[in-house]
């Protein structure tokens, strides 16, 4: 295998980069990382594997043609895994534009360019290329409490720039197989927490603003429910489905731990004050606060995972409290992390005003 990687220095990507050259003899021949570097997009986050010789990080934009051509050519590349997305909601509702440009133009050109380096490969070679769209739950829109949960085929219906933009790049890859026969398989999957997340989202944010003392800021009423993925069994997913999806399907990754946000926060709250008390005494619970919601905040998520379950033989091995047990003993351990890339690359004042999820 020869893989490249769009998005590698991304939270998902780059945990997906380590375990893969993470994997002894199932390691790729060669992992080229393609990353823009947006404000998420931290190299060093791969610090650990930039001397390995299997490994190459190219800076640039999937929406570059000439690029990303140069790219499949010279590496002679067998797989494409897309993880390259804006995908922060807020932001989305701040300025819609930049994920169009990425996640709808940009995957746009990086299928059709994919398309062409396929058509010129040997028989054999196209058989075995697999271009991987990694994508979101956003895109089936919101649950009422007693709805089942999203299925593959549970109709698209976005509420956000953000969801929509998802949902345009998963109709384009999935057309790009049907028009012109890519090899594509697309993934879909719920909120993922976990290692190397950027500290704008939810669990993060409120473990590093509670170590701090500051506000843990939960949108309306704490009611929203969300479906929440450890992002080791995610990526472990997607292994699987590199290696066993068939083209033209889409298998959903789901975590079967639906919370409420402000259920997840307290349960942040009581391993945080188990695991570092606060200096003055008293609860992290303390610290909650509402504020006013986010426009068009999404009810509820939940997936079905069956599907993946069944065909891919995949299922997540950490619950959400053991999931969360290692997600604040690595916050804690990495606080260097975070104020590295809190410091200068994002306002963090705004850090403490933007509860996402």
């Amino acid at each position: 295998m020869r893989v490249l990687v769009t998005g590698g220095c991304g939270f998902i990507g780059t945990n997906f980069v380590l375990g893969v050259l993470g994997d002894g003899d199932g390691a790729p021949e060669r992992l080229v990382n393609l990353d823009k570097l947006t404000y998420a997009g931290n190299p060093a986050n791969l610090a650990a594997v930039a001397a390995d010789p299997r490994y190459v990080f190219v800076r640039g934009d999937i929406g570059e043609r000439a690029l990303v051509a140069g790219i499949l050519r010279e590496h002679r590349i067998t797989h494409v895994v897309n993880f390259a997305a804006e995908t922060h909601v807020d932001r989305s509702i701040d300025s819609p534009e930049p994920f169009v440009e990425t996640n709808v133009v940009g995957t746009l050109r990086l299928l059709d360019e994919a398309r062409r380096y396929w058509r010129d490969l040997p028989p054999v070679d196209q058989r075995d290329f697999r271009f991987l769209h990694v994508s979101t739950d956003e895109v089936y829109g919101s649950l009422g409490p007693r709805d089942p949960a999203f299925a593959e085929s549970t109709p698209y219906a976005p509420n956000s720039p953000y969801a929509a933009s998802k949902a345009s790049s998963d109709h384009i890859a999935r057309a790009y197989h049907h028009t012109y026969g890519l090899p594509v398989v697309t993934t879909n999957c719920s909120n993922n927490y976990g290692p190397f997340q950027f500290p704008e989202k939810l669990i993060p944010l409120m473990i590093l603003n509670a170590i701090e003392g500051k506000p843990l800021p939960i949108y309306g009423d704490g009611g929203n429910v969300r479906d929440w993925l450890y992002v080791a069994d995610h990526c472990r997913g997607l292994r699987m489905a590199l290696a066993r999806g068939a083209p033209g399907e889409s298998y959903n990754f789901g975590g079967r731990c639906e919370r409420t946000n402000l259920d997840l926060v307290d349960a942040l709250c009581t391993i945080l004050d188990r695991k570092r008390p606060r200096p003055q005494g008293g609860s992290h619970f303390a610290l909650k606060a509402f504020v006013a919601d986010r426009p068009g905040h999404d009810r509820r998520y939940a997936i079905n995972c069956a599907k993946a379950e069944r065909e891919l033989c995949w299922r997540p091995s950490e619950t959400l409290d053991s999931g969360l047990e290692r997600t604040v003993d690595w916050y804690l351990a990495n606080h260097d992390w975070c104020d590295a890339v809190t410091r200068g690359r994002y306002n963090r004042e705004r850090l403490g005003l933007r509860p996402a999820d």
